[in-house]
């Protein structure tokens, strides 16, 4: 009798001590997680991407108007050659009037919208502002182009749902010495009319002459949508650029564009979400076992410190990290021990979601049959096939919404908004 009470009581003292171990297991992983990539379905609210906050609950009812295909022309850096738009039309004469006196349209570049409209629209907007030099004709004087005219031109370097644009036509033909400086905390691209009527990338080539400008301010971004008075900001200095010069000035009605933009931006806010999958060991992981591993499936080490797994054509499509978002590097794997590491699918930049999933659970599965890792979230719970169905559906949701506004998943289009 007294060797199985003492039998039990060794039997509890085991199953105590291996749940205090668990305990202590799963305190440490979690104070490993130091990173900002949550997983999408853990909570209520969704944690986005976006400055590390959380997207509100917002309504499906806003929906954009279709872009032009020829908006979703790729970032001017890249190597490949640039388009060039044509101007056609005939160079009508400028009105001797106010440009602020034209009719605003809803989908039309307008001049600096009157300071009494502008008051009531926004009360953050200074009463006592005057219009800007440019915007008003110079009696006497012709401009080469008519900035209305040069406001209706399809160009495929901007998207008008998210670049805010200043139309600056010259009264002579102007070389460009050196390219503005715009302060700002977003892209702009410079856009020049060439003397024969071409549209192209503006750029400070000798004898190469413009008789006028486009300056396009990328107004989202992962940083959000820019306010009205950085965009009153930018205003004021395409306006600098165009005496500079020697240009009139056209720019976008600010309401007008914000009204538009807002609800892509609160969409962009929605949808920017990471996927994080952790895969950890209950001891350690040598550094060139993980290293082994994970180039065998085609990842390869960036010079940022993550590995990244690129498609066909080059392009990222998942990434690793530390659990602790410290960089990977050469000398640290060959020397160190890991407890773990984080797989990374960025639900914007990836095409193709629900496939993609697929490749990224199943590498996922790989590593951690071939490293005996657990494969958990970051309540270092076990996945199952449930939440693993869940976090699929969400993606294909996602990216429906992106679709459903023409914002394909891993474009340029994307990549420019999502940066």
């Amino acid at each position: 009798m007294i060797v199985l009470v003492v039998g039990a009581a060794f039997i509890l003292a085991v199953l105590i001590y291996n749940i205090y171990q668990e305990s202590q297991y799963r305190k440490q992983l979690r104070d490993q997680f130091g990173h900002a990539n949550k997983d999408a379905l853990l909570d209520s609210q969704v944690s986005s991407v976006r400055d590390g906050t959380q997207v509100q609950s917002v309504p499906n009812g806003n929906t954009m108007p279709p872009v032009n295909e020829a908006d979703t022309a790729a970032d001017a850096s890249e190597a490949q050659p640039e388009p060039v738009a044509t101007d056609k039309q005939t160079v009508p004469e400028a009105s001797d009037s106010c440009i602020q006196d034209d009719a605003v349209t809803a989908a039309q570049p307008v001049a600096v919208a009157d300071e009494k409209n502008a008051s009531s629209e926004n009360p953050a907007v200074r009463s006592d502002m005057e219009p800007l030099s440019r915007t008003m004709p110079i009696k006497g004087r012709k401009t080469l182009l008519d900035v209305r005219d040069m406001s209706k031109q399809p160009l495929p370097w901007f998207d008008m749902r998210f670049d805010y644009l200043a139309y600056i036509a010259l009264y002579e033909p102007k070389e460009l010495h050196a390219m503005p400086r715009l302060s700002s905390r977003s892209r702009f691209r410079l856009v020049g009319c060439t003397m024969d009527d071409r549209y192209q990338i503006a750029e400070p080539i000798p004898s190469v002459y413009y008789q006028g400008f486009v300056v396009g301010l990328q107004a989202i971004s992962r940083s959000g949508l820019l306010t009205h008075e950085e965009l009153a900001h930018f205003g004021e200095q395409a306006n600098r650029f165009a005496e500079q010069m020697d240009g009139q000035l056209l720019l976008t009605d600010i309401n007008t564009f914000l009204n538009v933009a807002r609800p892509l931006d609160e969409l962009c806010a929605r949808v920017d979400q990471t996927i994080a999958i952790h895969l950890v060991s209950r001891t350690n992981v040598s550094g060139m076992e993980l290293r082994t591993a994970v180039e065998k499936l085609g990842f390869e080490l960036g010079h940022d410190g993550a590995f990244y797994y690129a498609d066909s054509n080059g392009e990222p499509l998942f990434n690793i990290v530390t659990l602790d978002n410290s960089p990977f590097t050469a000398t640290l794997l060959a020397n160190q021990n890991y407890r773990g590491f984080s797989m990374l699918f960025d639900i914007v930049h990836i095409p193709n979601g629900e496939k993609c999933f697929d490749q990224f659970m199943d590498m996922a599965v790989k590593l951690s049959s071939q490293l005996s890792l657990d494969l958990v979230n970051d309540k270092v719970e076990e996945l199952s096939t449930e939440w693993l169905r869940e976090v699929r559906r969400y993606v294909v949701e996602r990216q429906k919404e992106m679709k459903q506004v023409e914002l394909k998943p891993g474009s340029e289009l994307t990549k420019r908004l999502f940066s």
